[in-house]
């Protein structure tokens, strides 16, 4: 049976975004097919278009105008998302913003109402979760092999230096939790549930940032369990793991211990198993990237067999603003000193 084909546009043509253009090209035998893309600096977007291609606009609605597409893309800046996912919603386009989803919670929630009143289908390109490793976790416990999970510690602590590809960090004034805390809270929610209450202690340790480039949160799941959430940039370790997200799951019959290397170790009833759940390097991922970057393949592949069944994202709009929530009660809980409770939609 042949797919369905989604002719998929993308907008913005810098750093991150070219991985989610060779996902798209990637995908082409399973019924995506990359049609045009679209960056407001003219020499990115002729770069992406002639490297892969396909026509490129420096003008978001010439593209629209020109070109009859299924899904929209966004790999933009945080704060123009909510102008570009606007536009392609008001089209009626299936849309896919890039994660943070937007710089605050009006701005997300606004994104989510939009398309919700339009009937137009949205999801939101939180990549961690679809990495293989991170698959392979869940797998584990839903084979119910540890059985309940009710502990876990999930971490995210590295000092590859992503100021050189991303330099715009150093001027963030929320930072290390709203880039990649975003992602391991959202691993939290996917592996031990939705969050009835964070804690949060932040640090900036490199005096070069605006922001916080160290946060460590705890979270007391909806379902009992207890979850250690750290993110940084400013570990220094001999082995250093990145991209990688180590973490010890404990439940009521054994445990789950990820260490780097992307190795599983799966205790159950007393007995040990030890799996190796790393990834392969694709012909245009590189070490060390390649785990996140199989992680983008991962999220589009998703999005694209959703839209092809007509089904919504495993992290739609409503469902990324829990995720987002938990985010901004970080910065609340570190700011006041207390636990916070996580706001709701609607």
């Amino acid at each position: 049976m042949t797919s369905k084909t989604i002719r998929v546009g993308l907008v913005g043509c810098g750093f991150y975004a070219q991985n989610h253009l060779h996902a798209w090209r990637d995908l082409k035998n399973e019924g995506a097919l990359l049609s045009a893309v679209c960056d407001v600096d003219p020499t990115k977007a002729k770069a992406a278009g002639e490297a892969f291609g396909v026509p490129w606009y420096s003008d978001v609605g010439q593209m629209l105008d020109s070109q009859p597409l299924e899904a929209v893309d966004i790999v933009t800046r945080q704060d123009t998302h909510r102008a570009l996912a606007e536009i392609t919603i008001s089209r009626g386009i299936a849309t896919i913003v890039q994660k943070p989803f937007a710089p605050t919670w009006e701005d997300a929630t606004a994104i989510v109402d939009t398309a919700r009143k339009a009937g137009v289908w949205l999801a939101v390109h939180e990549n961690f979760r679809y990495q293989a490793p991170l698959r392979a976790i869940r797998k584990a416990i839903d084979s119910g092999a540890i059985g309940e999970p009710n502990w876990a510690r999930i971490a995210f602590r590295t000092g590859y230096d992503v100021y050189s590809t991303q330099p715009y960090f150093y001027e963030e004034e929320r930072f290390a939790i709203a880039d990649v805390g975003v992602h391991v809270l959202d691993v939290a929610r996917f592996l031990l549930g939705d969050v009835a209450r964070i804690s949060c202690e932040t640090q900036r340790r490199n005096p070069k940032v605006k922001g916080e480039d160290t946060a460590t949160m705890m979270l007391r799941h909806d379902r009992g369990a207890v979850s250690v959430v750290e993110c940084t940039y400013e570990a220094r370790r001999a082995d250093d793991p990145f991209p990688e997200t180590m973490m010890e799951i404990e439940g009521t019959r054994g445990s789950i211990i990820v260490s780097a290397g992307t190795r599983m170790k799966v205790t159950s009833d007393g007995m040990a198993s030890e799996h190796d759940i790393g990834v392969r390097l694709l012909p245009w991922t590189s070490y060390p990237w390649h785990v996140s970057q199989e992680g983008a393949l991962g999220a589009c592949r998703h999005f694209l067999d959703c839209l092809q069944r007509g089904m919504p994202a495993e992290t739609n709009g409503e469902d990324n603003l829990r995720t987002f929530a938990l985010v901004d009660a970080a910065y609340v809980a570190a700011a006041e000193h207390r636990s916070v409770v996580p706001r709701k939609w609607p």
